[in-house]
């Protein structure tokens, strides 16, 4: 089913280096590796290096498949501005949700971001980003604070994000905090001589915080980069925080999933208001994606699954993730058409929902 066409919602995504790179730096960003071991060879030699080989030289006036040195020199020859205008436009995306609370480096805002294929771009407030700041003015106040700063900051965006499984795990309590323990939690926090917000409690803190202000909840699930204990990132850890939030009714979104992501479909159907997608995976795995989505599917409803591409710095990856999902959808779809699971009409229906509409429902777009 070729669904090169199908209108995509990036429910989760970054910005965009806007600098040109040198081999060692573009590798870097191939990987969730702090760096690249050279005792590892090239990430050229993985799924997602020949993946980018296939699928990217051709917008740079390249034949597929092109060395990596000739690739990355047409790309400096071109220049970064105009790599990410050609990967970015040849994605057809219009409507991206971007997460502003990683900035390793100066990169592209919402608005620049959809601008380079003449859509629009809307924020994601990463919470942790807003509690590190509001803690500046020390634990006290704290509670009080950080809900006025996070109303201020939700009023343009159209939700949060939870890193807590890279800091505390995914092991979250059912229970509401009191201002008291949060107010105790912030101050051993900062008694510590730090602002990295590391402790369940505040944790558990900033998501009702999120649910409060009915914005949906995205939480970082499963891979990601060294920083992570992947153990504690299994969604399913998550199961006494979901059965306390599901009667809010506000969307909890579970992003990446991989390698738990039967799990996280398991999740978005005994839960009314979970939602799931496995961006990033898609173009980390590369010519495999296509045995992802099946999986992710088997469980999952097809009215809680969104598509996301979880880029961030190079355009390449924005391009892969769009280009491999619509080919892994449509590969899915058309194989239950070929064996009469569903209809054209159902399989088409179902891949506009994916695609989009169920973004637009869940984040009321």
């Amino acid at each position: 089913m070729d669904l090169t066409d199908l209108e995509l919602v990036d429910h989760h995504c970054h910005g965009l280096i806007t600098r040109d790179l040198e081999r060692p730096e573009f590798e870097s960003l191939l990987t969730e590796a702090a760096a690249p071991s050279a005792l590892g060879g090239s990430l050229f030699d993985s799924q997602i290096g020949f993946a980018l080989r296939r699928h990217c030289p051709p917008l740079l006036d390249l034949e597929p498949h092109a060395d990596p040195d000739a690739y990355l020199a047409r790309r400096a020859e071109l220049g970064a501005a105009e790599v990410n205008r050609r990967l970015l436009a040849a994605t057809g995306t219009q409507t991206f949700l971007v997460d502003t609370g990683y900035l390793p480096e100066p990169i592209t805002t919402p608005d620049e971001l959809a601008a380079l294929t003449g859509g629009q771009g809307q924020e994601i407030v990463r919470l942790e980003a807003v509690a590190a700041e509001v803690l500046e003015q020390g634990a006290a106040d704290f509670p009080d604070n950080l809900r006025t700063e996070l109303g201020r900051r939700c009023a343009t965006a159209v939700g949060v994000k939870s890193i807590a499984a890279y800091r505390a795990g995914l092991a979250l309590g059912g229970q509401r905090p009191t201002d008291a323990q949060v107010v105790a939690a912030a101050d051993r926090l900062l008694r510590s001589g730090s602002t990295r917000v590391a402790d369940p409690v505040l944790h558990e803190f900033l998501v009702w915080s999120g649910i409060d202000l009915r914005m949906p909840v995205q939480f970082h699930v499963g891979y990601g980069d060294a920083d992570t204990d992947l153990h504690r990132g299994d969604p399913l850890l998550m199961t006494d925080l979901l059965r306390a939030t599901e009667p809010h009714g506000v969307p909890i979104m579970l992003l990446h999933t991989y390698p738990f992501h039967r799990n996280a479909g398991f999740l978005a159907q005994v839960f009314g208001h979970v939602f799931c997608d496995v961006g990033l995976a898609t173009h980390n795995l590369g010519a495999r994606s296509a045995a992802l989505i099946p999986e992710l599917l088997e469980l999952a409803p097809f009215g809680k699954v969104l598509f996301s591409s979880d880029a961030f710095g190079l355009a390449e990856l924005y391009l892969l993730g769009t280009l491999l999902f619509r080919r892994g959808l449509g590969s899915y779809l058309g194989s239950g058409l070929d064996d009469g699971a569903w209809t054209a009409a159902d399989a088409q229906r179902v891949a506009e929902l994916i695609g989009s509409g169920n973004a637009r429902r869940a984040y009321r777009l």
